[in-house]
């Protein structure tokens, strides 16, 4: 390695010019045996440190976006969950949705791929550079109601909730919310309307969710309304995906079903 090239390194890596640090020696060897000019030279240098830049933007976003796990859309088995609307799934991965800033409701019982589905949305989103975040519904309550007491409210409803393009609530309806927990997610239903887009999975049928928000029913169709403006709703009907593989083994009957959480 000559002196000029490790003085290179060291400016490249004193200006954060990662990408180029990394593809300068393959670069500046092709552009050698190719003649490139040094317009040319210079352009695929920034191109190097653009692209590295974005992946690692992309990288960022997915870990700090909170997934359980990493989920794509190539792993959901459609051939097992048959009451998945292929389609209709296929085509929200275009993601025009965040864009418009409009919703995604999955409903359907438990183990169709609600969730997975939710993920595999959300993780496509990362890798388009949209801020992200993944929650349960009984998390996000839960940390709203704790910044409530300790007087950060409005700091952790911004942080939280206001502050990404796409927000995405798993399991509405699975544990039941109190009088306050339920006016805490409609506070989050308002502040997004029609300036973030969410995905959220239920269980429920939306005749049931006020069920969930402390049977509230006035409080639940004023939320619905928002929710449903501008909404995709994706109904998938099935076995649980979960339990496909013990009854491979034999270990439960094809009628078994599964508990309702």
């Amino acid at each position: 390695m000559s002196v000029q090239h490790e003085r290179l390194i060291e400016l490249c890596n004193e200006l954060r010019l990662g990408g180029i640090a990394a593809q300068y020696p393959a670069l500046a060897q092709t552009a050698a045996e190719k003649h490139t000019s040094f317009t040319d030279f210079l352009e695929e240098l920034l191109v190097a440190e653009r692209e590295s830049r974005r992946a690692r933007a992309r990288e960022m976003f997915a870990r700090v976006a909170g997934f359980p796990a990493i989920k794509t859309l190539d792993q959901y088995d459609f051939g097992f969950a048959t009451g998945a609307p292929r389609k209709q799934i296929m085509e929200l991965a275009s993601l025009a949705f965040v864009e418009r800033a409009e919703n995604v409701v999955f409903l359907g019982p438990s183990g169709v791929g609600k969730t997975h589905l939710a993920i595999a949305l959300g993780y496509l989103a990362t890798q388009k550079g949209y801020k992200t975040r993944f929650f349960s519904a009984a998390d996000l309550v839960l940390m709203l109601e704790a910044a409530q007491r300790q007087g950060r409210y409005r700091e952790v409803m911004h942080r939280a909730v206001n502050a990404y393009k796409l927000l995405i609530v798993d399991e509405i309806g699975y544990l039941p919310l109190s009088r306050e927990q339920a006016n805490l997610f409609f506070q989050i239903v308002e502040r997004r309307y029609e300036r973030g887009a969410m995905i959220l999975t239920s269980n429920l049928t939306f005749g049931s969710w006020d069920s969930a928000f402390a049977g509230d029913s006035v409080l639940t169709a004023a939320m619905l309304d928002r929710v449903l403006h501008h909404s995709t709703i994706v109904s998938i009907s099935g076995d649980s995906c979960r339990l496909k593989d013990k009854r491979k083994a034999g270990l439960l009957t094809a009628s078994a079903k599964p508990s309702k959480h």
